[in-house]
């Protein structure tokens, strides 16, 4: 975003004043690698020579126009396409911080300000998963690094691509600053990013990010990271004429082999009870809509596990509220990047030992299509318990399921049809059931206070329903309520959680996701937790001063509560009662006023509002801010769950 006129001082008109007699000269309308950039004035200055060492030093700077090593980066990263770069400022990386606001423009990429790391990355988490594609963050040296592990744990997990580059000074008679660097910067996160590089040159820094991002981008979808030595970023280039940015080619997702994919087939027609168990299956609407015509072809249910939003809430088929129920009864279940497909077909119970037992009946078969086979760490070990799998795809879910259709269309014959047809008016009339039973679940309550996460459910959907609306925010601490009872249909409208289940990641994620839904005029809306904004509230200025229009609904419960159900479960389990469970747990005495913390960022704000019968007005006047292109937020004091 541009400063005003008045307040903006270009560096290099200041230096033009300060050094007199020097003409200026014009910047081609191209960059000296070959991207486009917006035309700067450039000063003419003598080739700049190794400062010879003074006694005592000098502390006078040197002034020199040639072209630094960033700026060669900076036609790197614009041609990846990245829209965005979000940072929180740090000198490890400021010559490509200078280069791309003078030398770049401040455009593809434009830089977000961030007030943590960890924002930085959750934004581009949130960000990804609405665009379909990554933004660049910046970190600086090793502290920055740290403080971004968190979020890169989170979209390592939940398989989303993120552009990290990290400033680094390898050279230790260069350094400025002993603690911030290190010999091997990307050795603390290494165990979960897919890829990393430490480029010694500026042409192995292109080839590096190019590699990068075609890494990252090639399912599974994981963070990588390049460490971008100062050196290289502060010195002048002085290899412009040999330096060459790679074209870059993305690699097709990986298909189910074409056996596998008959025998699928074939299991799926003569099933009389198969089941089809989704997590992060879809990426695109396309693979929402490939899902909508397996499960209607075969009249299967259909267990969303809401990694993602892989398959229309209300439609018949869905099933994702009896899970344990259908999964119990299947003959066949096919899973589609399914996380933690151990726990699905498995029930848990947790006593002083957790125990398992298999829900799976004998004979059923279970055929898994994921790449999450064709990526595995040993340290970090995200992928959950080993499931026994009659059927295993190492392939990607969404590129596999056109031809996993035709080959299913080809077996389909008139009295198998007529069996589908019977099985799926069964499970429909189950959803319709189900939603009833919903329905009377969220009249619970109805006007109580503090107001039942079911009403404020209800009270959002009726304001936002005419509008092209898109929910970013994790459901889980909110009962689930909006995919219980929404009608969500569209790829954007939801979009999964964490991963990792990193607290801190909802509130960044959702100001990313924004971002990206910004230039396609859709409604953001972010159901917020208490606990999770107070780990980087700074996200809130971020998103004002950028001018990032986003409804922030409080689901202010006062408490970090999954964490007070652990101890009262502990508390029972030990027979003490639960009186003093409070402690540690709660975020009461003084309690936080977050509509005056939003304002003190600059954002509209109301709250805390305690009332259920005031929802819906505020709503309303905060979604009228919101259509304005900015920012708002609304204080909801809830009942815990």
């Amino acid at each position: 975003m541009e400063r005003p006129k008045k307040l903006s001082v270009h560096r290099r008109n200041f230096l033009k004043g300060a050094v007199a007699g020097v003409a200026t000269l014009a910047a081609p309308p191209r960059g000296v690698y070959g991207a486009p950039v917006t035309p700067q004035k450039v000063l003419r200055a003598v080739p700049l020579l190794p400062p010879a060492e003074t006694d005592p030093p000098s502390d006078v700077d040197l002034l020199t126009t040639d072209h630094p090593g960033s700026d060669f980066m900076v036609d790197v990263l614009k041609s990846l396409g990245f829209e965005y770069l979000c940072a929180n400022p740090g000198s490890a990386f400021r010559g490509l911080h200078e280069s791309i606001l003078n030398y770049g423009g401040n455009k593809n990429p434009e830089f977000i300000t961030c007030c943590h790391e960890e924002s930085s990355v959750a934004m581009a988490h949130g960000y990804a998963k609405i665009e379909g594609k990554p933004l660049c963050v910046f970190a600086h040296g090793t502290v920055g690094l740290q403080h971004a592990a968190m979020a890169i744990y989170n979209a390592y997990c939940d398989r989303v691509p993120v552009f990290i580059v990290v400033g680094n000074t390898l050279d230790a008679a260069t350094r400025h600053t002993w603690a911030h660097s290190v010999q091997d910067a990307a050795l603390m996160v290494r165990d979960y990013v897919k890829w990393d590089d430490t480029p010694a040159s500026l042409q192995a820094f292109a080839e590096s990010a190019v590699r990068a991002y075609k890494v990252a981008m090639t399912p599974p979808m994981e963070p990588v990271l390049l460490v971008a030595d100062t050196g290289l970023q502060e010195n002048p280039n002085r290899e412009t004429a040999n330096l060459r940015v790679p074209r870059l080619t993305l690699a097709e997702p990986p298909q189910g082999d074409s056996g596998s994919v008959a025998e699928a087939a074939r299991l799926l027609v003569q099933a009389e009870n198969p089941v089809i168990l989704v997590d992060k299956a879809a990426r695109t609407q396309a693979g929402v809509e490939h899902l909508v015509e397996l499960a209607e072809l075969v009249q299967a249910g259909v267990i969303d596990k809401a990694g993602r939003m892989n398959f229309p809430t209300r439609h018949p088929l869905n099933q994702s509220t009896r899970e344990k129920t259908l999964i119990a009864d299947a003959d066949v279940v096919l899973a589609l990047e399914v996380a933690d497909l151990f726990d699905a077909v498995n029930s848990s119970k947790e006593h002083v030992y957790r125990t398992f037992r298999p829900i799976m009946k004998d004979g059923a078969k279970l055929i898994s299509i994921t790449t999450n086979d064709l990526f595995i760490k040993a340290n970090y070990q995200d992928f959950e318990r080993y499931a026994h799998v009659d059927l295993a795809m190492a392939a990607d879910a969404e590129t596999t399921l056109p031809p996993l259709i035709e080959a299913t269309k080809g077996l389909v014959t008139p009295d198998r049809k007529t069996a589908f047809q019977a099985r799926g008016a069964s499970l429909a009339a189950a959803h319709q059931d189900e939603m009833e039973r919903l329905r009377n679940d969220a009249s619970y309550a109805w006007d109580a206070s503090p107001v039942s996460t079911a009403r404020l459910s209800t009270e959002l959907w009726e304001v936002i329903k005419n509008e092209d609306w898109s929910i970013v925010s994790y459901m889980m601490h909110f009962s689930w309520w909006p995919l219980r009872t929404w009608p969500i249909e569209k790829h954007y409208q939801f979009n999964g959680g964490p991963g990792a289940g990193g607290m801190g990641y909802n509130a960044p994620a959702a100001v990313g996701a924004a971002l990206a839904n910004r230039k396609h005029g859709r409604l953001t809306v972010n159901i917020q937790c208490d606990g999770d904004l107070m780990y980087a509230p700074g996200v809130l200025w971020t998103a004002a001063h950028h001018r990032i229009p986003i409804l922030n609904v409080m689901h202010n419960n006062r408490a970090y509560h999954q964490e007070l159900m652990h101890i009262q479960r502990m508390a029972n389990r030990h027979n003490r009662g639960i009186d003093r469970t409070w402690i540690g747990t709660t975020m009461e005495d003084p309690n936080i006023d977050f509509a005056k913390l939003a304002q003190s960022m600059g954002l509209y704000a109301e709250g805390p509002i305690i009332d259920p019968k005031e929802l819906a007005p505020a709503l309303r006047r905060a979604i009228a801010v919101v259509k304005r292109g900015e920012p708002a937020l609304v204080d909801v004091v809830t009942q815990p769950r």
